[in-house]
């Protein structure tokens, strides 16, 4: 096992790579480098070998394939994991660490939203979607994460071996914060300087297509993770509609005695009837969300037995 190492997933990122592998070396001079490339065309995968770092490949594409890739290979007592664009700053790192080593940290965030971010990151839309994705999870997981789609970060055993990775793309760091979040792991934030992509190298991520993905995923896993609100707001919306286009309804009927708009009616029933469903359905899915979380605790003690074992 390991006792850090630095996990740098590429796409393309010839003229970058050296020198974060070198960042990554100087910053964590003990470390063992990891880079996985993901069906670079370019010497991403050639250049980064030359720097001394440990390449692998992961032939699916997308970053959540290659993040899952690195977890399921590697063990080590502390992960840091870190773009390959030399957008983040490997100074960090040290600290990063030594608050999964020493200090019980399960998810270390990169807060970039904090100092830089917003004045080196030349696309506003970029700017928007970091904050709505962050007021987003703060307010309906109830916590205080900074930022949310960094991909600066160092992780624990515990959290890694017992995160599972469902996401293909981008949406992957959306799914590690709510993933520790739920399960009320420790989790800190280092502020960290942010610098943009330097000129020629150019950004995988598509602003609109990729930021709806990151919404999709934020709304599934809060339906997973706390069925009882989501399915009470859903019965709450569906009562009122219900409520709503009913009055009219019984209105007219006790002043002439007589129902004339029966398909109203009718569809009135079925959407009251729908949100006292929503509700079971709330209440089903919240008793077994909590058995899940109780197995979760369970195997995470199993995998902590692991660790020490393999220390």
């Amino acid at each position: 096992m390991d006792k850090i190492a630095v996990l740098i997933p590429c796409y393309n990122e010839e003229k970058t790579i050296r020198k974060v592998v070198e960042d990554s070396r100087k910053a964590l001079p003990d470390a063992v480098i990891y880079v996985y490339n993901n069906n670079s065309s370019d010497r991403t995968a050639e250049i980064a070998k030359e720097a001394g770092a440990v390449v692998r490949n992961e032939y699916m594409q997308g970053k959540g394939n290659v993040i899952r890739r690195m977890f399921r290979e590697i063990d080590a007592e502390c992960y840091i994991m870190v773009d390959g664009d030399d957008t983040y700053p490997m100074e960090s790192a040290p600290e990063m660490a030594d608050l999964v080593l020493h200090h019980n940290a399960d998810m270390v965030v990169g807060d970039r939203l904090s100092s830089t971010y917003f004045t080196e990151n030349k696309r506003p839309f970029h700017n928007f979607g970091n904050s709505l994705v962050r007021g987003s999870i703060n307010h309906l997981f109830h916590c205080n994460i900074r930022d949310i789609m960094t991909g600066f970060r160092a992780f624990s055993y515990e959290f890694v071996k017992t995160c599972p990775v469902l996401s293909r793309g981008f949406e992957i760091e959306t799914e590690m914060t709510i993933h520790a979040v739920a399960h009320k792991m420790q989790i800190e934030n280092v502020i960290i300087e942010y610098r943009d992509r330097p000129e020629g190298s150019v950004s995988k991520l598509n602003t609109v297509p990729d930021g709806f993905r990151v919404l999709g995923t934020i709304a599934n896993l809060y339906r997973d993770y706390k069925p009882m609100r989501f399915f009470s707001w859903l019965s709450l919306i569906l009562a009122v509609l219900g409520i709503a286009f009913l009055i009219p309804v019984i209105a007219e009927f006790n002043v002439t005695g007589m129902v004339r708009r029966f398909p109203t009616l009718i569809v009135c029933c079925f959407t009251l009837l729908a949100a006292v469903i929503s509700l079971f359905n709330g209440a089903m899915l919240s008793a077994q969300a909590l058995a899940h979380r109780r197995d979760f605790e369970m195997m995470l003690n199993r995998v902590h037995e692991d660790k020490v074992e393999k220390q």
